[in-house]
């Protein structure tokens, strides 16, 4: 039985995952079992995304990692999304992601050269696939900054306006009682994130 956990993100509170859940009945056609389905809303500029490390911890040998696209696991640096790609590759998974040739099985069944040749190949388009993950970040992140620049030279620039619902979420949450770990999962953003709104919203509470 070909067994896959699928991972689905989108980087901001107005995005949704509706689009990427295409792939979850992609995967059952396929005649994958999905052990399980890791949704979260985070930058994959990061390496901390509570999702991703619980899916990472949840993999078992013979598991396919399953993502709509090479950027959704990761838009780090190359040196750190090798790592990233390392630690999935340790725990004896494998990533299945539209565009990118899967030459594992290929490889396996050969000996010699040509297996030598197709674990290479294999390594250099992962390569060139998260490289391009990370150069496609960079450049929208300098596109936005010059952005800003031309609107604040034209006044027009007002700052980047706060998620509140996500705000108000995580207040909620830490004062239920949950972790910051937990209220970053279910808030759908990063540890920090949840630290700096905890820590605005008790400093407001104290000064009142």
């Amino acid at each position: 039985m070909k067994i896959a956990r699928i991972y689905e993100r989108v980087s901001t509170s107005e995005q949704d995952l509706t689009r990427q859940a295409a792939i979850e009945k992609m995967a059952i056609d396929n005649n994958y079992y999905i052990a399980g389905v890791y949704r979260e809303k985070a930058s994959g500029a990061r390496a901390d995304r509570p999702e991703l490390l619980r899916m990472i911890a949840d993999l078992q040998p013979g598991d396919v990692v399953i993502a709509e696209k090479i950027d959704r696991i990761s838009r780090l640096p190359l040196p750190d999304a090798e790592k990233l790609i390392a630690s999935i590759r340790r725990k004896g998974a494998r990533l299945a992601i539209p565009g990118i040739v899967d030459l594992s099985e290929l490889a396996a069944e050969s000996d010699g050269v040509s297996r030598i040749v197709l674990e290479s190949v294999q390594e250099l388009l992962l390569k060139l696939a998260l490289q391009t993950a990370r150069d496609d970040y960079e450049l929208r992140r300098s596109r936005q900054r010059q952005g800003v620049q031309l609107a604040k030279a034209a006044g027009k620039y007002s700052g980047r306006k706060a998620d509140l619902t996500t705000h108000e979420r995580i207040i909620t949450f830490r004062q239920s009682g949950l972790t910051i770990e937990r209220t970053a999962t279910l808030a759908g953003c990063s540890v920090s994130q949840v630290k700096r709104i905890w820590a605005i919203h008790q400093s407001r509470t104290q000064s009142d």
